[in-house]
């Protein structure tokens, strides 16, 4: 769900990794026609024809997934880099072909030589799986042992958005918070299609996200419908970079790819994390293929009722993103005496407003306008850890300094195109998946009433969407009814913020209804920030460590005291850059 972009957070800053992956787009396979369905919805067909081209892709992503489970089993062949392979383009296998083997990662990935490298290939379309094929970039670190831990396994990472790579996930393993897991198992995470070198997704030329944007606060009519082209414009341009392509960026594809790599690492049962949309990826494998599933810890819980795949989950994020912006505001309110933005929340938005007011006149540093601005107070509504140095943003802004405003805010041009591939994964996946509105009068009605409540995020995330309306495929997915799988699923175990807004609470209660009596759930109270495994809250840690460890979930629903708010700082936020954090979700782009 909404959070696509290159932000590694914690990770970042503790291990210096950059990610900056390649935009280069798919090659298309054939020109698809620009056209969309009328009526209520796009796309009410079901995908790739029929729901008998789907048993035709599960029974192929079935032959594909045996085909690696067979070549995991046989005697380690010689890896190979292809042809003109060198010592540090990493070792590639094919899932029908030589065992999957890890050697020296790619310099694009900018990974340390601790971190190993493959490539798997899968078919582009599952239901032609000796037909054109793709390359998924993976990374491992092998379980140490270390203590005598027994090996248990691959853990897989699935970092959300989509639009997101995993490929930074095994870094951990050099973190004192992950001893125990990384000395039980190999920690391996991968680029799922679309996404950086795996076979990217492109639907526009990274220049065009530069800025200085200017986004009113409340749209007028003209404005909308300039935004109406825009989303018309940002879907054809997906099929003509992406070509027959872009219909097999979907989350049925991703679940297909997980299954084929869990195979492919040797593994007759996945054991999984997800964050965010990766929730929603396990939930779907989980029901699809409950008897391959070991463990699952599903973090920030997308809401998988197959009604609200994806138009309603996305107007859900509302109310949810203006809470939080409520409760930065509130934070910035209690220490005013720090920042002097306004001793109640209604007086710090007062001071957010005189600095919107201010670069909607003249751009902070020639960069920053108000839609980089939203951007980033936005992850204020993802992360508290970044919640000192907005407000010491703020401050500095008001009292004259707009340096650490355009420092924070300010776009990086060389992470563009990885800005540009994310969102083109994102779109691609939520638009496949399921039914939009095609009528623009429903969007417009919809989010007129909502930000009326919720005006922090409405209409910035309704515009981030608009493009599905306009889809060029003319066939959707329909949304798998998580929890009808007809056998029962494993032990799992969801894990949520309370007032988290990119994934709502209410979502965390209904994945753990369908997923049954097995599914546990730990809370973290009072809290809100998304991705919360990894972060700064040892109980929720604990839970997770013992149940990945063990399958002990310590009961049905078990709650946790939420972390320390941050102390305000000025512009070092000094607790969210300690050691031992799991890289963030990713964010999503400036609209």
């Amino acid at each position: 769900m909404r959070t696509p972009l290159a932000r590694c957070g914690v990770a970042a800053a503790v291990l210096s990794l950059a990610l900056s992956p390649s935009a280069r787009a798919a090659p298309p396979v054939s020109t698809v026609p620009g056209s969309t369905t009328t009526g209520a919805t796009t796309g009410s067909g079901g995908i790739a024809g029929s729901a008998s081209r789907r048993a035709a892709a599960d029974a192929g992503a079935e032959l594909v997934a045996r085909r690696a489970a067979e070549a995991a089993s046989a005697p380690r062949a010689t890896a190979t880099g292809g042809a003109g392979a060198g010592p540090n383009t990493g070792s590639r296998a094919t899932a029908s072909g030589d065992r999957l083997g890890f050697g020296a990662c790619p310099e694009a990935e900018e990974l340390p030589s601790s971190v190993r490298c493959a490539t798997l290939r899968v078919p582009l379309d599952y239901a032609r799986p000796d037909g054109p094929q793709i390359s998924l970039t993976v990374s491992r670190v092998a379980a140490t042992g270390r203590g005598g831990a027994a090996r248990q396994g691959a853990l897989l990472y699935n970092p959300g958005g989509p639009g997101a790579s995993g490929t930074f996930f095994p870094l951990v393993a050099g973190l004192p918070e992950w001893e125990r897991i990384g000395a039980a198992y190999d920690l391996v995470g991968y680029a799922p299609r679309g996404v950086g070198r795996s076979a990217p997704l492109s639907c526009e030329g990274p220049a065009r996200a530069h800025g200085p944007t200017q986004v009113p606060a409340e749209p007028s009519a003209g404005y909308k419908q300039q935004r109406v082209a825009a989303a018309r414009a940002y879907a054809r341009g997906c099929a003509q970079r992406a070509g027959a392509a872009l219909a097999y960026y979907s989350t049925l594809d991703n679940v297909r790819d997980l299954h084929v790599l869990r195979a492919a690492l040797g593994e007759e049962k996945l054991t999984f994390m997800g964050a965010s949309y990766g929730t929603y990826l396990g939930a779907v494998y989980a029901t699809l293929h409950p008897g391959h599933v070991r463990r699952m810890v599903l973090d920030s819980a997308v809401d998988p009722d197959p009604r609200r795949i994806w138009y309603l989950d996305n107007l859900d994020q509302a109310p949810g993103f203006e809470r939080r912006w409520y409760d930065f505001r509130a934070w910035a309110a209690r220490h005013h005496a720090a920042y002097r933005l306004g001793a109640t929340p209604a007086a710090v938005q007062a001071s957010y407003e005189r600095v919107r007011d201010s670069v909607a006149r003249a751009p902070a540093g020639g960069a920053v306008g108000t839609g980089e601005l939203q951007a980033a107070f936005l992850q204020a509504a993802y992360y508290d850890d970044v919640w000192p140095e907005r407000a010491a943003a703020l401050s500095a802004f008001l009292a004259g300094d707009p340096g650490p405003l355009v420092q924070q805010a300010r776009p990086e041009t060389e992470s563009a195109a990885a800005r540009e591939n994310a969102r083109a994964v994102y779109t691609a996946v939520l638009c496949n998946d399921a039914a939009w509105p095609a009528d623009w009068e429903v969007w417009d009605r919809d989010n007129t009433e909502l930000a009326r409540r919720a005006p922090f995020e409405t209409w910035a995330n309704a515009f981030l969407n608009l493009p599905c309306a306009y889809w060029p495929v003319r066939e959707r997915q329909q949304p798998v009814a998580v929890g009808a799988q007809p056998a029962r699923i494993p032990r799992t175990l969801i894990v949520a913020a309370e007032r988290d807004g990119a994934t709502p609470y209410p979502g965390a209660l209904e994945l753990q209804r369908r997923l049954g009596a097995e599914a546990a759930l730990v809370t973290e109270e009072g809290a809100g920030t998304h991705g919360v495994v990894g972060g700064r809250n040892d109980c929720v840690d604990r839970h997770v460590e013992r149940y990945l460890l063990t399958g002990d979930t310590s009961g049905w629903r078990v709650t946790c005291a939420p972390h320390p708010e941050p102390a305000p700082v000025s512009l070092d936020d000094r607790a969210a850059k300690a050691p031992g954090k799991v890289p963030r979700a990713l964010l999503p782009p400036v609209v």
